[in-house]
Parts: C-alpha cells; sequence; structure tokens
C-alpha cells in the first residue's frame, strides 16, 4: 500500500522541528477534522500537517517510526490488536468520535430480505471483521459464541439459518464490492469517501452507543508534548464537535 502524494511530502520534512506536528489519517472523515482544526491550531503556534494514508497499517508503522508524531484513524480494539503483532509503544491519547459500522447492499432494502446462501462482504482485519459479525448477529441473521467477544471470526457463528456466506475483504475495497455480494459491511470512513451517507443509505447501521469510538493515538514518549496536548484539547473542544456535528450530519458522532 502506497502513501497517498500529502503523506510523500509531509514525510521528508524534518521531524523534530518546535511548534510542528505531523499527524496520519484516513482522508474522511479524519483528515477533513484535522483540517479544521489546523488555523485554531496555527493562532496558538502549532503548524499541523495532515499526512493522509488509504489503509489502516502504514500509519501505525509511521507513527512507530517517527515518521509522524500522531495518528487518528482507528479505535482502541483495533490498536491493541495491532500491537498484539507489532508492539510498538503506541498509546492512546483521547477518544474523538465514533464511526458507526453499516451493512450496504444494492440488491436489498432490508438485511431481512436477504435470500438463503447470500453474500456478505465483511473487512478482513480481524477485530473489524468481528465487529461487522456482531452487526449481523444484532440484526438476528446469525447468532455468535457469546465466548467469542470482540475477537469472533466466522467459526464462531453457531447458527447461520440463511446459510449465509461471509467473504472478508480488505476495508478499503468493500465500497467496490457491493455490485458483486448481496450487501458489505463498510467503516464509515471508506462510505464516505465514496458518496455513501450511513444514516440515508446503509440498510442498518451500529447504535450510537458502539465502544468503536476513533482516537488521537501517540507513542508514550510524545504522550506530554506540549504541541501535541494543545492539538487534543482543540480536537475535543466544543467547537469541533459543532463542525462534527453540522458537516457530517450524524454519520460522524463525537463522544467528548
Amino acid at each position: 500500500m502506497k502513501y497517498v502524494l500529502t503523506a510523500l511530502l509531509a514525510l521528508s520534512l524534518p521531524t523534530a522541528l518546535a511548534g510542528n506536528l505531523r499527524v496520519g489519517a484516513t482522508p474522511v472523515p479524519a483528515a477533513e477534522i484535522l483540517e479544521f482544526v489546523k488555523p485554531i491550531l496555527a493562532k496558538q503556534g502549532v503548524n499541523l500537517t495532515v499526512v493522509e494514508f488509504n489503509d489502516y497499517v502504514q500509519p501505525n508503522i509511521a507513527l512507530g517510526d517517527g515518521a509522524i508524531d500522531a495518528n487518528l484513524f482507528q479505535h482502541e480494539p483495533y490498536l491493541k490488536a495491532f500491537q498484539e503483532k507489532r508492539p510498538l509503544g503506541i498509546v492512546v491519547a483521547a477518544r474523538v468520535y465514533v464511526p458507526p459500522l453499516g451493512v450496504y447492499s444494492r440488491k436489498v432494502k432490508d438485511l431481512q430480505d436477504l435470500k438463503s446462501g447470500s453474500t456478505i462482504a465483511i473487512p478482513n482485519d480481524p477485530t473489524n471483521a468481528a465487529r461487522a459479525l456482531k452487526l449481523i448477529e444484532r440484526a438476528g441473521l446469525i447468532r455468535l459464541d457469546p465466548k467469542a467477544g470482540i475477537t469472533a471470526t466466522v467459526f464462531d457463528i453457531r447458527s447461520n439459518v440463511k446459510k449465509l456466506k461471509f467473504r472478508e475483504l480488505e476495508a478499503a475495497q468493500l465500497p467496490r464490492s457491493l455490485p458483486d455480494v448481496d450487501a458489505a459491511v463498510i467503516n464509515t470512513n471508506y462510505a464516505l469517501e465514496v458518496g455513501l451517507n450511513p444514516v440515508k443509505d446503509a440498510i442498518f447501521l451500529e447504535p450510537k452507543t458502539s465502544p468503536y469510538a476513533n482516537v488521537l493515538a501517540t507513542t508514550q514518549a510524545k504522550l506530554s508534548n506540549p504541541d501535541l496536548q494543545k492539538l487534543k484539547k482543540v480536537l475535543l473542544s466544543a467547537e469541533t464537535r459543532q463542525f462534527i456535528q453540522k458537516k457530517y450530519g450524524g454519520s460522524i458522532i463525537p463522544v467528548f
């Protein structure tokens, strides 16, 4: 997976200039939110560079390597699972927003209308795959082993009356899969990128009480950085909350 052009340019900059922060983010909504706070931080003497990534792996690798100072794109269960395999010393600085996971379809308007043997595409990373399966369970189409919890896989399905098939794909590819499957469970950031509105277009949506809030993450060594603390304060401000609510109309939910 390659960085987009903005990432290439940003990563070529010096890494330790005082008053400069480089924050990695997926384009929508994280990068948009960071662009909103950018002029506010500039007034406080902090130059924010938003480094865009199009996947869920490189932002953490770049943070662990010191190429960026923080990132905003992932929820805590994903970060925990990621670091079990790649311990990079990344910690949570703040919980910012929930992008509800949604089920989308070009074949049916209600999940209950899926025919026997239908195929549902889900994310292939372990935490989001489990999250997607639990959403399908919430809709009443399958029953998972309760012991599986947030690590559930297709092998933990204990009841599947409609004999649904699950196709695991990279999260960024899920919107493109819609013509080829009966339904797809798509992360909100990727849904928004292709013009899908979770509130209007999803046929089933994760509840607002979802525990999967996206977090501002950094390394333990940078957690007390004054400029990062300024970013955290601005991200959790009433001004940013109003921006999120107005721009995304309920499809992105601030948790502060």
